[in-house]
Formats: C-alpha cells, sequence, structure tokens
C-alpha cells in the first residue's frame, strides 16, 4: 500500500513537498493567514477565527502579530500568554511547540523542513520535517533563526540575530551564529 506524502512528512520520513495534497493544505494556510494578516489591529488582539481554526491548539491570551507566515499552521501549537511579534515565519512541516508565556521578537524565523542534500533529491522536492519545542517563559530575540530538530528549554533566551542548530537548556542564553552559550549578567 502506497503511504501518502503527509503521512510520511507527520512520520518524521523523507516526502515529497511537491505533491497535491500537501499544496492543498498550505493553499489553506495562505488562506487563513492572510484573513489574519488583513484584520485590523483591535480585531487582531486574539488570533482570528480563520487563523485559530488552523493551528494545532492557541492557548489563552495567546497573540500572533501581522504579518505572520506559516506553512500549514496544524502543526503550530501555542501555549498560554504565547506571543510571536510580527514578519515571524514558521514553516511548520512539524510540530512546532511553543510554551506558556514565550516571546518570540519579530522576523523570527522556525524552519522544520530539512532539504535533501543530494541536487537530485531536491530536484524531486524531497525533505524530511524535524520538530521544534521552545519551553515556557523563553524569549527568542528578534530575526533568530531556529532550525528544525532543536528544543530550547523553559525560561532560555535566544539572543537576537542568533542561528540555533543545536538544543538549548533551561534558564540558557545563547547568541551568535552558530548559537553558542554565554554568561547571564
Amino acid at each position: 500500500m502506497k503511504t501518502s506524502e503527509r503521512l510520511k512528512m507527520a512520520a518524521g520520513e523523507w516526502y515529497t513537498c511537491i505533491d497535491p495534497e500537501l499544496e492543498a493544505l498550505r493553499v489553506t494556510a495562505r488562506d487563513a493567514v492572510f484573513e489574519h494578516n488583513s484584520l485590523p489591529p483591535r480585531q487582531r488582539r486574539d488570533i482570528g477565527p480563520a487563523l485559530r481554526a488552523l493551528l494545532g491548539s492557541a492557548g489563552e491570551g495567546a497573540r500572533i502579530e501581522a504579518p505572520f507566515h506559516c506553512a500549514y499552521g496544524f502543526n503550530l501549537f501555542l501555549g498560554d500568554g504565547a506571543f510571536l511579534n510580527a514578519f515571524c515565519t514558521i514553516l511548520d512541516t512539524a510540530p512546532v511547540r511553543i510554551g506558556k508565556r514565550t516571546l518570540l521578537g519579530p522576523n523570527v524565523q522556525i524552519y522544520c523542513a530539512e532539504h535533501h542534500r543530494e541536487a537530485a533529491g531536491r530536484r524531486a522536492g524531497l525533505e524530511i520535517a524535524k520538530p521544534v519545542t521552545i519551553g515556557d517563559d523563553a524569549w527568542i530575540g528578534g530575526s533568530a533563526i531556529i532550525l528544525g530538530g532543536v528544543s530550547i528549554g523553559e525560561g532560555a533566551i535566544v539572543g537576537a540575530g542568533a542561528v540555533v542548530t543545536r538544543d538549548v537548556a533551561a534558564n540558557t542564553t545563547v547568541v551568535g551564529n552558530p548559537a553558542r552559550a554565554v554568561t547571564r549578567r
């Protein structure tokens, strides 16, 4: 029996993103994101109904500033009071869990998809999805990039512009490219 590309993606296996079912899901996400981004600011105080229906979950008081972009939405889980500032991009080919009261600065990017290392694989649209987990009370500085397969612990701080390629322990501050731990002041 043939396994769908969506099921392969969900299972963390290599899949092809050039797939009609996945494209239809991305179109649904783009429509919901467009609606959210087009709401007047006072109506966007809460996550708009189309985007809320798309997300895996959004806790009480979670907020997403516009503009915002996500690939699928159904793999995005926001804890109570989570805040995503303007221009956040989340390519949620795998689950992205953002903890309670966690703050993402402007232009934060989370990339779950890893493309194939061989050119022929990339031409075929092959990629693999790796989850991202960010604990409660973390702060992700503006323009930080978080790669798939990374966990960021509770209370951690990721400095502005950092590129996070490895796990970050709880209550640790990381900065730089690649991100490295520094002593808190």
